[in-house]
């Protein structure tokens, strides 16, 4: 269930124009790129233990920090729910994924600001996704 549903966010992911995406996280990415990684559950949150509640993080890695301008501008298009590079808008776009969960949604922005990958220094925002299943 956590891959499949890692890789159907992915995907989701994968609407956005210029996006690479991946369902784990990359050695090394190829910006802008976005990848899923989860970040909690909670078991049997209905009687019966008819449904659990999955927490994923949605990274999205836009430029390096020396185009500090630049890379704020590329990644507040993601951020912004109205904007056609949204990552809640094309994860929300089939809040089943396909029809392997009953529903999905994005929380909020959690982080934005710098990450590191090797000796260069990129500007992130982690995106907090919420699924039921």
């Amino acid at each position: 269930m956590i891959q499949e549903t890692r890789q159907a966010i992915a995907t989701a992911l994968g609407r956005i124009n210029g996006l690479r995406t991946s369902a784990t996280v990359p050695d090394n990415p190829n910006i802008p790129m976005a990848w899923v990684e989860p970040s909690g559950i909670t078991y049997d949150t209905t009687f019966g233990r008819g449904m659990n509640e999955y927490d994923y993080d949605i990274t999205v890695v836009v430029g390096r920090m020396a185009d500090i301008i630049g890379s704020q501008v590329a990644l507040d298009a993601y951020a912004d729910p109205s904007n056609a590079k949204s990552v809640k808008r094309a994860v929300e776009l089939d809040r089943t994924l396909g029809g392997l969960v009953q529903d999905c949604r994005v929380t909020g922005l959690t982080s934005y600001g710098q990450t590191s990958f090797g000796d260069a220094t990129y500007l992130a925002a982690v995106f907090a996704v919420k699924v039921y299943s």
